[in-house]
């Protein structure tokens, strides 16, 4: 397989994963008792900062949803998500069109298990990557899932 070909399937795993980390993110929303839950990119790929906007208890939120593999190619933890560039100017963007505020939500996936982690930009204290490392210890945002199995086949998100 040419170079070409392998950064075409390597983009098209990355986005799977992704897309396959809102899904879960979405089901979690739903069993933590969140409404009007609407996913962004069903209207418009790439919004600033959030993926999804929901409501609870009187509180809009702008989510910024962020799915990786538990661990990188080495086998070393994957310790902290990125959250991209001006993470913070796009988070004030979508909570002014929004009326919301800016939180994330990390899913963490391994061959047979998922973990996931909620909170809020703030408890962040200017950081741009999500620490989920401290995040499963309970030192930062709360623990929605930890280590629940999945039955899918996860080969083809796995880091090769």
């Amino acid at each position: 397989m040419n170079q070409e070909n392998i950064n075409k399937k390597e983009a098209a795993r990355k986005k799977s994963l992704g897309e396959l980390g809102e899904l879960f993110a979405l089901k979690a929303l739903v069993d933590q008792q969140f409404d009007k839950i609407r996913n962004l990119n069903d209207q418009t790929m790439n919004e600033k900062f959030a993926d999804i906007i929901c409501e609870k208890d009187g509180t809009r939120y702008a989510i910024s949803v962020k799915a990786r593999n538990k661990f990188q190619i080495s086998g070393k933890l994957n310790t902290r998500y990125n959250l991209g560039s001006n993470a913070y100017e796009k988070a004030k963007y979508a909570e002014e069109k929004y009326k919301a505020k800016a939180y994330w939500l990390a899913v963490q996936f391994d061959t047979t298990k998922f973990s996931i982690y909620f909170g809020s930009l703030d408890d962040l204290n200017g950081s741009k990557a999500i620490p989920v490392n401290k995040c499963e210890q309970g030192l930062i945002g709360e623990i929605w899932e930890l280590n629940k199995r999945h039955y899918f086949d996860f080969d083809f998100y796995s880091n090769k």
